[in-house]
């Protein structure tokens, strides 16, 4: 069975090309590569001619559109029923396709679907090297690898992403790695469009959650994943992650619970309200400023802990990213 895999792209100039030729040197290669151009105003889509001269199966379409709409259409596009995607900014690892595409392909001896599927009773799980079907598997997850210059960079891993010691039978795909069949990207309506360019593959993941189908965690199917070059980058991203979070209006999260990222926004506010009321009650009860000096020092502490003193200028503008992020898509 041929797999297509799907990549949309805006201004990336700096990544775009890095991304095909890791695809051109797959162990398992792509039957087509899908580029949807959500309207880059750089030398994008320059660049990606110039590897479609070398490589026939690249495929670009050129549409102004949102993040979401624009994997939808590369999706659409496919002419195949095994769908693997990743992102512009990362690199592929030269076996990446043919582990993260490998559950859905090995049947494993258990029942096989109609369309392809193979299908049992036993559970998806975490695994280091996939080994057949596992239970019916609809969608694979597979991971990345947070890849830093320098300190400030190493530092952001710990606000960004998922570290590796934190992979485990909870963790959900990201379109930075992921593979599925397009039929269920059929049956969940696709990604959501009204999320814009923000958290279209949380409502995917929460979709597919809800109808109970099954992932398969595939930990060395591994995309590089380049950190922002700035202080800046990091706040923005963030902020658009809390804002697109807060726009799915999922509060709690199949199989996450408290770790939701919308009820995590809110313990950041409640956080910073608590401080605010320290403060006030403060200039009347100075043992309440004590205390909030030390609570605050502490929290300090705990930001130094995870990523040293970048960690504490990081977490203050992450607390800021996610607020500010969370009330704008309420708002919105």
């Amino acid at each position: 069975m041929n797999i297509s895999v799907c990549i949309t792209v805006l201004n990336e100039e700096g990544s775009i090309g890095k991304l095909l030729a890791s695809l051109a040197q797959q162990t398992k290669k792509a039957d087509e590569i899908i580029v949807v151009d959500g309207g880059s105003q750089d030398k994008t889509v320059e660049i990606i001619k110039h590897y479609q001269k070398k490589d026939r199966s690249i495929k670009l379409l050129r549409e102004k559109c949102s993040r979401a709409r624009g994997r939808n259409l590369a999706v659409e596009m496919a002419r195949n029923e095994v769908i693997a995607m990743t992102d512009a900014g990362c690199v592929a690892r030269s076996d990446w396709l043919e582990k993260i595409t490998e559950p859905l392909f090995h049947l494993g001896g258990a029942k096989a679907h109609p369309r392809g599927v193979c299908m049992d009773s036993s559970e998806a799980e975490v695994r280091n090297t996939p080994r057949g079907c596992t239970g019916g598997v609809d969608v694979v997850a597979g991971f990345y690898k947070m890849v830093a210059k320098n300190s400030m960079q190493e530092a952001m891993k710990a606000f960004l992403g998922i570290l590796p010691q934190k992979f485990d039978v909870d963790f959900l795909p990201s379109t930075r790695s992921v593979a599925f069949r397009k039929f269920i990207w059929e049956e969940v309506g696709g990604f959501e469009e009204k999320q814009k360019n923000t958290a279209e593959d949380t409502f995917f993941n929460y979709k597919f959650l809800k109808m109970n189908k099954k992932i398969s965690r595939v930990k060395d199917a591994i995309v590089e994943w380049g950190m922002p070059g700035s202080i800046y980058e990091v706040g923005r991203k963030i902020y658009e992650y809390a804002r697109g979070d807060a726009k799915t209006k999922i509060f709690f999260f199949p199989g996450k619970g408290l770790a939701s990222h919308n009820i995590k926004a809110i313990f950041v506010i409640l956080r910073y309200l608590l401080g605010l009321i320290l403060l006030i009650l403060g200039i009347s009860q100075p043992v309440l400023l004590v205390i909030l000096v030390i609570l605050f020092l502490l929290y300090l502490f705990r930001a130094f802990r995870k990523a040293g003193l970048w960690g504490i200028i990081l977490q203050i503008i992450s607390d800021i990213a996610v607020m500010s992020g969370f009330a704008s898509g309420l708002l919105e």
